[in-house]
């Protein structure tokens, strides 16, 4: 069997029904086989011991590698069209993000997304996460109005106007929230109501970027690009 990671909750020893299915219809797993099991906190080194279902694993070595950010990053994303969302949300994951709350903004195409989709969102994010091997799946949240936004300790809004650099305003020991329009970019009054909130305007250079890469080089910036 290829090297593999499934999410395990818990490291109880049972693996959650669709993760078994995966292992052993897909990847053909054996009694004996090895492979890593991970949680929110920790993963370990694990080995069938019966193919259930539901699929037992015995672990063998249990590790503690340091593989995220360090602070709760949450991403506040505008409702994009398409399936731009899913693209944001597998690589947000990668970068680190811990927590994705879609906005409905004044310039929101959509207006809504329904369970289904943010259901998908959340698999999307729970593969990325296995791939990336990172111990913690963020969670995609409902979409809410940009007025529900909460105050923040530390926020940057990504903002054609800005001219404040993400490396002049980020603090790497402070929470951190982002936040990124639609394909229209907030509105002004939308900017000022995120820096009532606690949200910094800044750049991300002289280029117009789509929505969805605005997205991720903001979290890149403030991620990555510190080499967190």
């Amino acid at each position: 069997m290829r090297p593999h990671r499934a999410y395990s909750p818990g490291l109880t020893g049972l693996l959650p029904l669709e993760e078994g299915h995966h292992l052993v219809a897909v990847l053909r797993a054996k009694v004996g086989d090895r492979f890593t099991v991970f949680d929110a906190q920790r993963e370990a080194l694990a080995e069938v011991v019966d193919l259930g279902p539901p699929v037992r694993y015995r672990i063998l070595e249990e590790r503690r590698p340091e593989r995220e950010v360090g602070v709760e990053v949450v991403l506040y994303v505008a409702l994009l069209k398409g399936d731009k969302l899913a693209e944001v949300v597998r690589a947000a994951t990668e970068l680190g993000v811990t927590r994705v709350r879609p906005l409905v903004t004044r310039h929101s195409v959509p207006k809504e997304m329904g369970e289904g989709k943010r259901r998908r969102l959340q698999a999307i994010a729970k593969e990325a996460a296995k791939q990336s091997g990172r111990l913690f799946v963020p969670e995609v949240l409902p979409p809410v109005p940009l007025e529900a936004v909460p105050q923040v300790v530390q926020g940057l809004v990504a903002h054609v106007g800005a001219r404040a650099l993400v490396r002049e305003v980020l603090d790497l020991n402070q929470p951190l929230a982002l936040a990124v329009g639609p394909e229209g970019g907030f509105a002004e009054e939308e900017v000022a109501l995120l820096q009532g909130r606690g949200f910094t305007p800044v750049t991300l250079g002289p280029r117009i970027l789509r929505a969805e890469t605005a997205a991720l080089a903001l979290l890149a910036l403030a991620t990555a690009g510190e080499g967190r």
